[in-house]
């Protein structure tokens, strides 16, 4: 079992160590108090951001980013889709080809893994000098 302090799962979840702490103590974050240390199992961790490994075909893919969520609508037109999802209280939408929604068979209510998989990722705010 892998075994991550305070200091190491701050990292791997990229959350202050003060808050990680917290979250702790709340009962919101798997971990187990050893003394005066807070120790905290990385598959428990995984699990509870949804990162375990999805199997596609038999296959592990290695994108960690991995999104469990439910299908909120599906818009068909022309040879795409417009997929939206809600995973938590965040919404996600996906623009997949037609085919790929039909052949998953993509309804309202289907639970779903969205794999991102990017090299970037884009920030705006309104307001802001162009």
């Amino acid at each position: 079992m892998d075994l991550l302090d305070t200091e190491a799962a701050s990292r791997y979840l990229h959350l202050h160590p003060k808050r990680i702490q917290a979250l702790a103590r709340q009962g919101r974050l798997p971990g187990r108090r050893v003394g005066r240390k807070w120790l905290f199992a990385r598959q428990d961790l995984d699990r509870m951001l949804g990162h375990e490994p999805l199997a596609v075909a038999g296959l592990d893919l290695s994108a960690r980013n991995q999104l469990r969520g439910t299908v909120t609508s599906v818009a068909l037109d022309g040879v795409m889709a417009e997929v939206h999802l809600r995973l938590g209280e965040q919404s996600l939408v996906s623009i997949i080809t037609r085919g790929a929604a039909e052949r998953l068979r993509l309804q309202v209510g289907d639970e779903v893994v969205a794999v991102i998989k990017s090299t970037e990722v884009m920030i705006g705010k309104g307001g802001a000098a162009a």
